[in-house]
Order: C-alpha cells, then sequence, then structure tokens
C-alpha cells in the first residue's frame, strides 16, 4: 500500500483507508465478526488509517473497531469525530461546546480501548458557538496527550482559515467524489498551499460507483432517504453512470477502482477513506492505489461527471443545513 504524508505535523498513513461508519447498520445490516475480519485483514494488506464517529451507532462503531484493532492499534491511526449528537437521520443536533467536546473524547478513549486518539475531529460546525472555542478545546486535549492531531470536517473554508489560526490543522474531511466536487474550487488549493491534509469520506458515492451497487430493502439504509438515490434522480444518475462503467472495462478495471484512481491523482496530499463491510472489496480499493491514470482518462471523467450532470442533493435539506456553505 502506498503511503501518503496527511498534512505537515508529521502523520502518514495509507492513501486508502477504511470509512467504518457501514458496519454500523448505516447502509442496512452488517454483521460484526464479519466486520472485524474485515478490519483485521485490511490491517494486514495495508491499510493504516480507520475512520469513525463518537455518534456511529451511537458508540456501537468505535467499540467495534476498538476491538478490531487489539494488539495492533500502535500500527495504525485511528480518527474519530465530536460534534454530532444523534445519528438519527432528520434529528441530528451539532454540538461544538468545550464542555460536550471533553466528555465525549474520554467515552471515544473508553470505546475504542485506546490511551490516546490519533486524529480528532470536529464533525460538523456548531453555528451557536465560535470555532476558536471549539478548536481550543481540542487543543488542549493535544497538550494532555489525549489527542495527538486535530481535523475538522465539512466545514467553510473563512472557517477551516480560523480553526488553523487557532491550532494546526492536520486534515479537513468532507466528502469528495466524481458526484461531489464542491472542494474543488476554493478549499482543495488552500490546504495545498498551507500543507493540510485532505481526507474524502464517501469516494465512491456512498456504493453508488460500485458495479455490483444496489440499495438495501430495509429502513436501516439510510441512502434511501438521500436525494441521489430517490426515483428520477437515481434513473437519471444511473445512465451517466453507466458511461463510467464501459469506460473501465474497457480499461481493465472495475467502476470502483477508476472512481478511486481519478481521486487519488487529484492531490498528492488527499487520503481516501472508502467504506465497506467485506474483505474482497477492501481489496479492490486498496488495488486503486497502484492505478496511474493518463490525463485524457482524467479529464474524461472531469467532464462525464461534473456538477451539473449530478442528480439531486447530497442529503436531505435539514443535513444540508448543517453543512456550512
Amino acid at each position: 500500500m502506498l503511503q501518503r504524508n496527511l498534512g505537515s505535523q508529521g502523520l502518514k498513513v495509507s492513501s486508502v483507508g477504511l470509512g467504518c461508519m457501514g458496519m454500523s447498520s448505516t447502509y442496512g445490516r452488517a454483521d460484526d465478526k464479519e466486520s472485524i475480519a474485515s478490519i483485521r485483514q485490511a490491517v494486514v494488506n495495508g491499510v493504516s488509517l480507520f475512520d469513525t464517529a463518537n455518534v456511529y451507532g451511537n458508540g456501537h462503531n468505535e467499540k467495534l473497531l476498538g476491538k478490531a484493532l487489539k494488539g495492533v492499534d500502535k500500527q495504525v491511526t485511528v480518527a474519530t469525530k465530536v460534534g454530532i449528537q444523534e445519528m438519527q437521520l432528520n434529528q441530528k443536533r451539532v454540538n461544538g461546546r468545550p464542555d460536550y467536546i471533553r466528555s465525549e473524547v474520554e467515552k471515544s478513549l473508553i470505546r475504542l480501548d485506546r490511551e490516546y486518539i490519533d486524529l480528532y475531529y470536529l464533525h460538523r460546525v456548531d453555528p451557536d458557538v465560535p470555532i476558536e472555542e471549539s478548536i481550543g478545546e481540542m487543543s488542549r486535549l493535544v497538550e494532555e496527550g489525549k489527542v495527538k492531531y486535530i481535523g475538522i470536517s465539512e466545514a467553510s473554508l473563512s472557517t477551516i482559515k480560523r480553526a488553523h489560526q487557532t491550532h494546526p490543522i492536520t486534515a479537513v474531511q468532507s466528502e469528495y467524489s466524481l458526484w461531489s466536487r464542491g472542494v474543488e474550487k476554493e478549499i482543495m488549493p488552500y490546504l495545498q498551499a498551507n500543507e493540510i491534509g485532505f481526507v474524502a469520506y464517501s469516494p465512491l458515492g456512498r456504493g453508488f460507483f460500485a458495479d455490483d451497487f444496489s440499495l438495501d430493502a430495509s429502513k436501516e439504509d439510510v441512502r434511501q432517504y438521500l436525494p441521489r438515490f430517490q426515483g428520477d434522480n437515481l434513473t437519471a444518475n444511473q445512465e451517466v453512470f453507466k458511461v463510467i462503467r464501459n469506460l473501465s472495462q474497457k480499461l481493465g478495471m472495475t467502476s470502483s477502482q477508476l472512481a478511486l484512481a481519478w481521486l487519488l491523482q487529484k492531490n498528492s496530499n488527499l487520503i481516501a477513506i472508502p467504506g465497506s463491510k467485506s474483505i474482497q472489496h477492501i481489496n479492490e480499493n486498496i488495488a486503486s492505489s497502484h492505478i496511474d491514470l493518463d490525463d485524457k482518462i482524467i479529464h474524461i471523467l472531469d467532464k462525464i461527471f461534473d456538477e451539473s450532470n449530478t442528480h439531486g442533493s447530497r442529503y436531505p435539506s435539514m443535513l444540508m443545513d448543517e453543512l456550512e456553505k
């Protein structure tokens, strides 16, 4: 697995990490034994960045990851988050108060069974709390040895700048994929200029860019509530996806490998954290880090699935309101 610097404070991780949220039933039912086996095999195969959050599965995800990494936790980087109190769709409540952050870090450390958190993100920016207060408290956690590096998720450029002035930001995490490219215009250039790492979540469009994509009929699969996966939007997006699938077949790779390879070549300081429950898909994603696309293919992909060709928003309106513009 190829390694990349994440930020400029000394953190180095695999170019393809593992997003663990889906192992706590976000995208349909999940099996703990299978998930633990997949995480452990990912470590063996070179994955060194594992991403979770206190709110995923209401703590279940952190416990699962802590159990899976028992004995190898010194070999990997664990990233978790704080700032969302509830995970229920349409009922998320953002909380960036210093006292909440302090209470939650202790709970996360217990669930993860770790002495410190490698990378601690502010999951969402609380509009009622100055970012200097939220990041300031996280900075104190660094001083106390409970956290090594600080990140911020789904923040605006102005907030990222203020956060970075309060404490050096190691990584910014946002959704980024062929059909979610809002960070390209302003945020990515700033991060590159200031040597701040970027972590792309949902780099495969929540599984949409996988050749075997399907929605779980159970209510546990939250994608059925997301506009891009509904009705005419989904039908229109699937028509565009056919072009990508045909291109990937001509190139001798899967659609997800093509989508990830495109992403990784966008920025040398970028880490992708696709989620997967199966070892097969994890290995498929790892292989994408060794694919070198020529400029012509990059240009074709840029044009196939730009913002104007994407149908439906990333989240329902209530959750879109949580994202800083």
